[in-house]
């Protein structure tokens, strides 16, 4: 069985997914939607499919499931409404910045039982997935301290960072949820420090450029992570797994891995310069691993619950921020009255 997918979204992340969906030998693009009509057409020709409103996309028959890529403040929305006519939905993450929204639409994706699962990619690098293998196998003993490095090489214009949450919604929200995939257990405790370093104009927005932040669990193991919205020197994305036993890493990956030698010294080439080429395998195996979900009915991982807990923490080291101080999760978590 060929799964037909419909993209929302036609933007830079959209380009990428609707690659990915290419790139897969069960499933095929069947329409791309896009408030900005000449965006969606191009995307069209080039993967040679229809332009559809949402409309037509949601009563298609030919359309099993959805990728939505369109802006964070659409996604609840998207989601409950394909929900309800029993498609199946990959969504990028946030589902929403806020708390409240991301439950009561995690309500309906239950009530209507559907299949949905939330873009962290980064679980589906080979490299990081090495990383997370080795620790199931044993190798370096019980997962004592993880350490994340992520920097882009630039800020993203302003217009996107007013609408994105901030830093900790947007970008540390991936290794939130890296976190909790290597360390295993649930974050009990959040401590953050943010500033801005780069850019005045971030500050403006409310938002910061330069964070750190220190994650603990019940038992006391605890992930430091490092983000910087500028890295001179290219796409800085490491891991470092320390254990009882030992200790497994993910080093920055390279368009190409070489070395040269020569009387001037050793040379190697740059850093990927962005996410769309660090993680091409990545974005490929996650959708890879959304239509096997779908074909088989089998748990999608990372699913709902996952993009909860991330933003949760999120929240958490925001808070942590304004209040100089450490913050439960168990607070955030909380209803609100």
């Amino acid at each position: 069985m060929t799964l037909g997918i419909a993209l929302l979204g036609a933007g830079r992340i959209g380009q990428v997914h609707a690659d990915a969906v290419a790139a897969c030998t069960n499933a095929t693009l069947i329409s791309v939607t896009d408030i900005m009509a000449p965006a969606a057409m191009a995307l069209a020709e080039r993967h040679d499919c229809q332009v559809r409103a949402l409309d037509d996309i949601a009563g298609a028959s030919n359309v099993d499931a959805v990728i939505i890529a369109t802006p964070t403040p659409t996604h609840a929305d998207l989601i409950e409404r394909f929900a309800r006519v029993g498609k199946a939905v990959f969504c990028e993450k946030p589902i929403d910045l806020n708390l409240d929204r991301v439950r009561a639409c995690l309500s309906v994706v239950a009530d209507t039982q559907t299949t949905l699962m939330v873009g962290f990619n980064r679980r589906f690098d080979p490299h990081i997935g090495a990383v997370r293998a080795a620790i199931e196998a044993g190798e370096v003993g019980t997962v004592e301290m993880v350490q994340i490095t992520s920097r882009d090489p630039g800020a993203p214009p302003p217009d996107y960072i007013r609408s994105s949450g901030g830093i900790f919604r947007d970008m540390t929200i991936h290794d939130f949820d890296l976190a909790r995939f290597m360390l295993g257990e649930e974050i009990e405790t959040v401590c953050a420090t943010a500033s801005v370093l780069t850019d005045p104009a971030i500050a403006d927005l409310d938002d910061f450029d330069s964070v750190s932040v220190i994650l603990t669990t019940k038992t006391g193991r605890h992930c430091t992570i490092s983000n910087s919205r500028r890295a001179t020197y290219g796409y800085d994305q490491r891991v470092e797994v320390h254990g009882s036993k030992g200790m497994v890493s993910v080093k920055n990956q390279r368009p190409l891995d070489i070395e040269i030698a020569t009387a001037s010294g050793y040379v190697r080439p740059p850093l990927h310069d962005f996410f769309m080429t660090r993680y091409t395998q990545a974005y490929e195996a996650e959708i890879a691993a959304f239509v096997k979900c779908v074909q088989t009915g089998s748990r999608p991982s990372p699913d709902g619950n996952d993009g909860l807990m991330a933003l949760a923490l999120a929240e958490a080291a925001l808070q942590s921020v304004t209040g100089g101080r450490q913050i439960p999760v168990s607070q955030i978590l909380e209803p609100r009255p």
